[in-house]
């Protein structure tokens, strides 16, 4: 069962390739309804809660939703998981949460030191998940992943705006002196890694979940205009974002010792593929720009 608000950025067309199998069943409406999350969790086994307001810059201009959607929408999804006993319930989070960190990387018992209200939201839902835990016994397990990239993804992220911009010969927006650190994982690997955790994670429990390849956002940015056909004179700095996180590193060391998770794609080949994937499916993205 799919729950899904299909806010700006939702689409009912990503999931056309699995609600033909009969045991998929799809529901529009919100975690912050309680009437919504009753319903649906009335016989479910499981829950994975992806949902979330999650790209950083709208939360700087209109912070208020991402705490009524994260916070407020992820209690509310406790709460019903509660009164059903649900047997699993797993919160996927972000690195975000641990803030910035000039040097090694983040391992799951570091203190929460979010500087945007996209990851302060985040991080209170994650301590809300852990309560739920701690008071009541739900089985709660919580992810944070790095910064995911692939096909199908909003075209206000870094990766699918600046080669959407290039294909229509638009400059990208590089912020400030691009020497921001981000680790990046491709969409199928940071599944593999929910899936691992959803059959044999140990509740209460945190585990990070990385892709092994740290670049700057200049460096990133360079790749993706050699794969677009495009030079250096195609970006264009911008003034940087309000307290930009300068970099971002896990540890995933854990997940990858107990459940056996190794990121599998290779990221250039992965990025070489997603840019290809926008590449041939205009019809997707073309009405998307600029909504919202």
């Amino acid at each position: 069962m799919v729950l899904d608000a299909l806010t700006y950025s939702g689409r009912l067309e990503n999931l056309v390739n699995v609600l033909s199998d009969s045991r998929v069943q799809f529901i529009h409406g919100s975690i912050t309804d309680a009437a919504v999350t009753e319903q649906v969790l009335r016989d479910t086994h499981s829950v994975v809660h992806f949902a979330a307001e999650s790209h950083v810059d709208r939360s700087i201009t209109g912070a208020k939703a991402f705490f009524e959607t994260n916070v407020l929408g992820t209690q509310q999804l406790l709460e019903s998981a509660r009164q059903h006993g649900i047997e699993r319930f797993v919160h996927v989070s972000t690195d975000e949460v641990y803030g910035s960190i000039e040097e090694g990387s983040w391992t799951e018992d570091h203190i929460l030191e979010p500087n945007s209200p996209y990851s302060s939201s985040k991080a209170g839902s994650d301590l809300a998940a852990l309560a739920y835990h701690r008071t009541y016994g739900l089985n709660v397990v919580v992810t944070r992943c790095s910064n995911n990239y692939g096909p199908r993804q909003f075209p206000e992220k870094l990766i699918p705006l600046f080669v959407t911009n290039l294909f229509d010969g638009l400059k990208v927006p590089l912020y400030g002196d691009g020497m921001n650190v981000r680790d990046w994982l491709h969409v199928d690997d940071h599944c593999r890694g929910i899936l691992a955790v959803l059959e044999g994670g140990r509740a209460g429990e945190i585990y990070n979940i990385g892709g092994g390849t740290e670049l700057t956002n200049r460096e990133l940015t360079s790749q993706l205009l050699a794969l677009c056909t495009s030079d250096e004179s195609m970006i264009e700095i911008v003034t940087d974002r309000l307290g930009h996180d300068r970099r971002y590193s896990v540890d995933w060391s854990k997940i990858k010792q107990e459940l056996g998770y190794r990121p599998q794609v290779d990221f250039e080949q992965g990025l070489a593929n997603t840019v290809k994937w926008y590449q041939e499916n205009e019809s997707w993205w073309r009405p998307l720009k600029g909504r919202g």
